[in-house]
């Protein structure tokens, strides 16, 4: 597997994601960052955007993804980001994080981040 990748961090959404019912109605901030490892080698030699991910459209995606269909876990929203990541011919692993830094816990903290690896079975 080849050492490139693309990485966005810090993408911010809004979803409403949890098991309380007032995260599922008020909804709360989530962040992600995504690592995507692929050969970048034809997308520099060719200066071409169809050799690699657009990581414009990538970050779109991915923040749709966050924003539709609430579910309890944010390791169910994590999945589903890797599987959006993965679909993209060119990607063999991802890594996603996502953070609920408003989670609801009764003692100070700074953040909660759920990181799932996934890699492309060939």
């Amino acid at each position: 597997m080849t050492g490139d990748r693309i990485r966005l961090v810090g993408l911010r959404a809004f979803g409403h994601h949890g098991v309380f019912p007032d995260e599922r109605r008020d909804g709360q901030e989530f962040l992600l960052d995504v690592t995507a490892w692929l050969d970048l080698a034809p997308a520099a030699a060719s200066d071409d955007l169809t050799e690699t991910v657009h990581y414009g459209e990538l970050a779109e995606a991915l923040v749709h993804a966050v924003e539709r269909d609430p579910v309890d876990l944010i390791e169910t929203v994590a999945q589903r980001c890797a599987d959006l990541v993965l679909a993209y011919d060119a990607v063999q692993r991802v890594e996603v994080t996502v953070h609920k830094p408003a989670a609801p816990i009764a003692v100070p903290f700074t953040d909660v981040e759920v990181t799932v690896v996934r890699e492309r079975v060939r």
